[in-house]
């Protein structure tokens, strides 16, 4: 049985840093390999840091061609160029460490950015942080839908047997909020948009739920009936003056990110979109790939 990167699923972690690499032009496929085996040995985590490394669809085709899950592609646009637009910003390479301090996740991404400085160069960087009681910086709690850890697993890990078994689809999204937009609504305005209260994180009843609130856009049930779920570890970030969300979701199956999104851009055909996307919009995006622990291992062999 194939086991996930721990690192998806560990909780309790207050301190988080994201970085995003585009490959070397030229390296070779040798290389690349050799790169991401030593960014695997054990001195790349210490102290209680969880390192999460992701790869994009073209990357972790030469890195392990043999194990590329169906579905796994990069992230396509999506919205009206004249309006709410979702771009795309796809990266080769992403590394997600999480810790206890700052210090610790910081000397971690160093880390990384060393061992793989011969094969790529950082284009995003992002800090972020747990804000209160994981709320977003709006005031709203964060990831209330979110399956239990005993429950993710399930929705979060590709099950096998197959290519990219005990691996998982990632999303990445850096938001920036217009805050002082959303403050100037009043408290029931904005429970309006999220859909659930604000004090509490309570759903609205259906009647008082207006169909363009978020929750109303990203809750989608299948054909089955049930509901397609995705795994949320989203963390604020910024700074007074440029500020929002790095959203960061796991799923067994791409096409969960694709439906959603398309309701929150106003593709999904039934002519409605997410509230929430007119006091925030999105900066980066990118679809990865994040391996089992033995994928990984079997590189460094």
């Amino acid at each position: 049985m194939s086991t996930p990167q721990p690192g998806v699923f560990a909780q309790g972690t207050r301190a988080h840093f994201h970085v995003e690499l585009d490959l070397r032009p030229g390296v070779g496929d040798d290389a690349l390999r050799s790169a991401v085996a030593a960014w695997r040995e054990p001195s790349a985590v210490a102290g209680d840091v969880n390192l999460v490394t992701g790869f994009g669809a073209a990357a972790w085709r030469r890195i392990a061609p043999d194990d590329a899950p169906p579905g796994l592609r990069d992230f396509d646009p999506v919205g009206d160029l004249r309006g709410r637009h979702a771009p795309s910003t796809q990266h080769d390479v992403w590394a997600w460490i999480h810790g206890p301090g700052e210090d610790a996740v910081l000397d971690a991404a160093r880390h990384v950015c060393a061992v793989l400085d011969a094969v790529a160069t950082p284009v995003r960087e992002v800090t972020s942080f747990v804000y209160r009681d994981s709320r977003d910086l709006t005031g709203f709690i964060d990831g209330t839908e979110n399956p239990p850890v005993h429950e993710a697993f399930a929705v979060a890990v590709i099950p096998g047997p197959g290519p990219g078994a005990g691996g998982s689809f990632a999303i990445t999204q850096q938001w920036r909020h217009d805050l002082a937009a959303f403050d100037r609504l009043s408290l029931s305005e904005q429970e309006g948009v999220i859909g659930r209260t604000k004090a509490d994180s309570v759903e609205l009843d259906d009647d008082a739920k207006a169909p363009t609130a978020h929750i109303a856009r990203v809750v989608v049930v299948g054909d089955t009936g049930a509901e397609l779920e995705i795994y949320r570890r989203s963390t604020p970030y910024g700074t007074v003056s440029f500020n929002g969300l790095y959203f960061v979701a796991f799923s067994a199956e791409v096409a969960r990110f694709d439906i959603m999104l398309a309701r929150m851009f106003g593709t999904s055909g039934d002519g409605a979109h997410d509230r929430l996307t007119e006091f925030t919009t999105p900066l980066s995006e990118s679809y990865y790939f994040v391996p089992s622990l033995e994928s990984l291992a079997a590189i460094a062999d």
